[in-house]
């Protein structure tokens, strides 16, 4: 398995990941109608570092790194993690994570925010917490589940330096 920064030629094979879990509708607030050159924008070209989880030649993975507010928030980073449906349960949203936060580091961030994390995503919100994230915030009934409805959205946060 290697983390790598993902190049403009990936797409096409992080688009398959990004469509479904856009489709699905049930963890990010993008669009399930989001186009391929929509998430290019958003994926790739937005953000100040993309990288690509790669095993034996397949993406398996993907997260971006961008700066979450100008000025004086500029210090705090915001990344979004997404994993193929195939690779689930192998500890790569993980290993994304842990090495987000040590680019971030590097690139001189000195906190972490996740901005939107619907509560109904119990894994992702029980793995950033066991990584040391703090839920911050609450938005009532602010994420709209396909399934479930109107559901509370987290913040949550970790300040980066010891």
């Amino acid at each position: 398995m290697n983390i790598r920064e993902a190049t403009r030629e990936d797409f096409d094979r992080i688009w398959p990941i990004f469509r479904d879990i856009a489709v699905a509708g049930e963890t990010y607030g993008y669009s399930r109608t989001t186009t391929k050159e929509q998430a290019r924008t958003i994926w790739m070209d937005a953000p100040r570092r993309t990288y690509a989880l790669e095993e034996d030649g397949a993406i398996l993975a993907t997260y971006y790194l961008k700066t979450n507010q100008a000025g004086p928030g500029d210090h705090v980073c915001n990344c979004g993690y997404m994993v193929s449906s195939a690779a689930r349960g192998r500890g790569l949203a993980t290993a994304m994570c842990e090495h987000s936060q040590e680019v971030a580091r590097t690139l001189g961030y000195k906190a972490m925010q996740f901005n939107f994390v619907a509560s109904t995503n119990e894994s992702a919100v029980r793995l950033w917490s066991r990584l040391g994230f703090a839920t911050v915030g609450r938005l009532p009934k602010a994420f709209n589940h396909p399934s479930r409805g109107y559901v509370d959205a987290l913040v949550m946060y970790k300040w980066l330096e010891t």
